[in-house]
């Protein structure tokens, strides 16, 4: 059986619970049309997040790669277009690193677009009844990190594997918890990635 190997985040900054957390807990060793799901939890760290998905890539030869991030304040989910070779911002990290504008790789590509097929997974998300789109900036914290390490290293090795990266909105729970935020249930929130996954699986 193919396998997908899908990423979430622990809880990070103000945000005390991480939904892609517990999206990718949940779905870990299920099946979701050909693919056997195998799910990593990643550090909010600059200085091992980008190995730990790079050496996960390497240990489970995947089929597939997405990546989940919490993008606290989005209303929708959204499926982001391109990673850009940058780490940068004001926040900190876990470790408490704020980064200054460094490249993610020396000399490496200003930019790599994901090669899943986010407009098909956002036409099946909003024909399902969730609210989606494509995001053209994955920002430049932790997840455009993850992103760009993950597809640089697909590149590098001529692997031709789909690998990309879906935001998602706070959970009620979180929203809870932290206040001011557009928040979904949690189970529309795994409904919506379970989706995309159906969706990459008709695609590839």
């Amino acid at each position: 059986m193919k396998k997908l190997l899908l990423t979430g985040f622990e809880p990070f900054l103000n945000f005390p619970i991480n939904p892609t957390k517990t999206i990718a807990e949940a779905l870990d060793g299920q099946q979701i049309g050909n693919y056997q799901i195998i799910s990593r939890i990643l550090p909010v760290d600059f200085a091992t997040s980008g190995e730990a998905i790079t050496q996960a890539i390497s240990d489970l030869e995947p089929d597939v790669v997405v990546a989940l991030g919490l993008a606290g304040g989005r209303h929708k989910i959204t499926p982001e277009r391109i990673a850009i070779n940058c780490n940068g911002g004001v926040e900190a990290d876990n470790q408490g690193y704020i980064p200054d504008g460094e490249p993610i790789i020396e000399g490496g590509p200003d930019g790599i677009f994901s090669t899943l097929p986010i407009q098909k997974m956002v036409d099946q998300m909003k024909e399902a009844g969730y609210p989606a789109e494509i995001s053209n900036s994955a920002g430049t914290y932790l997840c455009n990190h993850v992103m760009y390490r993950a597809l640089y290293t697909i590149r590098s090795q001529a692997i031709q594997i789909p690998c990309g990266f879906i935001h998602m909105p706070a959970s009620h729970e979180l929203a809870i918890k932290h206040g001011k935020l557009p928040s979904w249930s949690q189970s529309d929130l795994q409904q919506a990635v379970e989706i995309c996954l159906k969706t990459i699986g008709a695609n590839s």
